[in-house]
């Protein structure tokens, strides 16, 4: 087996948080009865930056990785030759990247940093990401969290309360979020997710048929 296939059978072994509820096999393609579209971005890379904004020696290792600096503006989400970056807090980031190449990611960003005061966590199997989409979308987040989520503009991400989860939304597009949240909230988040959605009718479907602009791409990478 060449190598370039080796990444594929891992990825053919894990299991994702909501594997459970076996999303795929009830994927369909939405209607217009369907207020609200899911779907699933499995097997994803999440990787924690812990540093200073103002230590250049940081902010220039991290980018000689990545191919582009960390955003220091509250709430951004940028996209990355190296995977979208969420800002958390003034000393935290959050690197999503393609599941397939978080060795590499994790050993250069550690190299890059060597004697820097930072951190370089893998937390990849702590994490899932669900992209929500359909004309009742904002509804559902209306009826999940307090956040306004209305003035959450493109590009931005935030982090909230959806009853008892803590659930990271980004803001990708016009026509949608994508939801961070971690493992041990997947089972209670997506039994919420799902009663509360089903007054408007919920469709679940394929990741490729609910596509969104910064992370579906990092499913189809293999590098």
């Amino acid at each position: 087996m060449s190598d370039h296939r080796i990444p594929d059978a891992g990825l053919a072994r894990l299991r994702t948080p909501l594997h459970a509820f076996d999303l795929p096999a009830q994927a369909r393609t939405p209607t217009a009865k369907d207020g609200v579209v899911v779907s699933e971005l499995p097997h994803l890379a999440y990787v924690i930056l812990r540093g200073r904004a103002d230590d250049a020696a940081f902010m220039d290792g991290v980018a000689s990785v990545l191919g582009a600096s960390l955003p220091t503006q509250p709430a951004s989400l940028v996209q990355t030759p190296g995977g979208v970056v969420q800002w958390v807090s003034p000393d935290e980031w959050w690197v999503i990247a393609p599941r397939a190449g978080r060795d590499a990611l994790v050993a250069k960003l550690t190299a890059a940093l060597q004697g820097v005061f930072a951190q370089v966590v893998d937390n990849s199997g702590g994490h899932t990401a669900m992209r929500v989409t359909g004309p009742a979308h904002m509804l559902l987040l209306r009826h999940l969290g307090p956040y306004d989520f209305e003035s959450l503009p493109v590009g931005k991400a935030v982090s909230t309360v959806m009853a008892k989860a803590v659930v990271s939304v980004c803001r990708t597009d016009d026509k949608g979020v994508v939801l961070l949240f971690r493992r041990s909230f997947a089972d209670y988040f997506w039994r919420l997710l799902r009663r509360t959605a089903a007054p408007y009718g919920l469709c679940v479907t394929q990741p490729g048929s609910n596509a969104d602009p910064l992370f579906t791409p990092l499913l189809a990478a293999r590098h």
